[in-house]
């Protein structure tokens, strides 16, 4: 059985324990969050995806406020962490340090240099380090990364990637809203899909980028031009400028030479494939969500399973990277270098 531990209980904390509780050869076994309200009520954060503000069953935990004691207190196998993005390189450190597994929310870090320091410190450890770029195993995003790959419709000869809402005010101390600990929208939501790109197609060899900025939140919206040194015309758009009554948009259009890939978690059916010929038709996808499928995979990865390889840390660091350059971008009104 491996023993997991919680390390922060807000709206993802929350996420991964339902995940985790979940997922076969698991048991979630202790909580470490600073805040004790949160160690003491069901009521949790909602977040920007429905029915995820899991209840927790804290009787059943080891509760620590308290990280160094719980490493030092608890048996554990894995952590999840789902702290604000400016610890995620200093308690993946000290987890990884204490011979543990584990799986780090995206974005990786901060900045690159924090990415390096994650890095060196899971080569030394030889453990297992995992960021959660959780639409790299969303069902239509892996369908649609199996399609491009399989060559059946062709190759891309165009994509645009879009992820909208309304600026994030769940958070504890409204902590998304400060840059300085979460990056700002285009390290938070705007890396999800800049992290696709870079799945899906490799690393650009520049990015241009055009951003609106909002009063006291920086970047608030930006449209990104991803290049390859090619006629391929590869953008992605991120917004936190939306009404709350808009709601959430993740959506696609992948145009391939002998279809177009559509997604648009607003519709119903959310994927299909438009063929040159005939009907759309929605093509069978795998039941679930990317959470579940990312915790199932780190899991099997820990028990010492061959598992495919879905992202690597350099990845992971490359899209810190390249949303750096994107910032720089927008800041400037230059194209920024890759390479």
């Amino acid at each position: 059985m491996v023993r997991v531990a919680l390390v922060g209980c807000g709206f993802m904390g929350r996420m991964h324990y339902a995940r985790w509780r979940a997922t076969d050869g698991v048991e979630v076994t202790a909580i470490c969050d600073t805040d004790p309200d949160r160690l003491e009520t069901e009521n949790g954060a909602s977040g920007n995806i429905e029915g995820t503000n899991a209840g927790i069953e804290f009787n059943k935990l080891s509760l620590y406020s308290d990280f160094d004691e719980m490493l030092a207190e608890s048996n554990l196998d894995a952590v999840s962490i789902t702290l604000p993005t400016d610890l995620h390189a200093e308690f993946s450190i000290k987890a990884l340090e204490a011979g543990l597994h584990v799986l780090c929310e995206k974005p990786m870090a901060l900045n690159v240099a924090q990415c390096d320091d994650m890095i060196a410190a899971a080569k030394r450890s030889g453990n297992i380090l995992l960021i959660g770029h959780c639409i790299r195993f969303w069902p239509e995003y892996a369908k649609a990364k199996g399609m491009v790959d399989s060559g059946e419709y062709g190759k891309v000869v165009a994509a645009t990637f879009r992820r909208l809402g309304s600026i994030p005010t769940w958070s504890r101390s409204n902590w998304f809203t400060d840059e300085g600990r979460s990056g700002g929208m285009a390290l938070d939501l705007h890396i999800h899909d800049t992290d696709y790109v870079q799945y899906l197609l490799g690393m650009p060899r520049a990015v241009r980028s055009f951003g609106a900025k909002s009063l006291g939140l920086g970047l608030t919206h930006v449209v990104t031009q991803y290049l390859y040194g090619d006629d391929r015309m590869i953008t992605a758009e991120g917004s936190w400028q939306m009404m709350p009554s808009f709601g959430f948009e993740m959506s696609f259009n992948i145009e391939m030479e002998k279809a177009t890939l559509v997604y648009d978690n607003t519709r119903v059916p959310a994927f299909k494939v438009c063929p040159p010929v005939g009907n759309a038709f929605a093509p069978a996808i795998e039941e679930g969500d990317g959470y579940s499928f990312e915790i199932a995979h780190f899991a099997k990865a820990i028990r010492g399973e061959k598992v495919k390889e879905v992202t690597t840390l350099e990845q992971s660091r490359n899209s810190v990277r390249i949303v750096e350059a994107e910032k720089e971008s927008a800041r400037t009104g230059k194209k920024i270098s890759l390479a």
